[in-house]
């Protein structure tokens, strides 16, 4: 991971904002939100499912 970090610097503000205004340029301001939706529900199925997994496991432990 740290060689990664080394090899493309830290990410700044400039970074920041030129990565956005790409975003911006490639999906356009009104597929955004919908995006951010799906990216959304996608990262809460992901806890949700981590969290079956752990308790699973401390089910299996007990």
């Amino acid at each position: 991971m740290n060689s990664l970090a080394i090899y493309f610097g830290m990410i700044g503000g400039p970074q920041i904002i030129i990565i956005v205004v790409v975003i911006l340029l490639l999906f356009g301001g009104r597929k955004i939100p919908e995006l951010m939706r799906g990216l959304g529900s996608g990262i809460k199925e992901f806890k949700n499912a981590a969290k079956e997994e752990s308790d699973e496991k401390l089910e299996e432990k007990k």
